[in-house]
């Protein structure tokens, strides 16, 4: 085989397990920081609440049969520009 191909090919196989080994590694440090830290389940996790608006402001009722111009919104201290 040729010097050159041989040099790629060698090269090519070196970055991919320094690649395979550097996601081992990343998933290793990924576990054993949730088990340092003794995170709760991921079920147990609250997540933020999403405000349904852009102005930041959330529906105060459930809009079923209203338009969404209609829906009842809280009021915000300050709009979106």
């Amino acid at each position: 085989m040729h010097p050159d191909i041989l040099r790629e090919l060698t090269s090519q196989r070196g970055r991919e397990m320094r690649e395979q080994a550097h996601r081992f590694r990343l998933a290793r440090m990924i576990r054993n920081s949730r088990h340092v830290r003794d995170l709760p389940p991921d079920d147990e996790i609250v997540v933020p609440a999403i405000p349904d608006y852009v102005d930041g402001s959330f529906r105060t009722q459930p809009a079923v049969d209203q338009a969404a111009t209609e829906a009842g919104r809280e009021p915000v201290a300050r709009h979106a520009a």
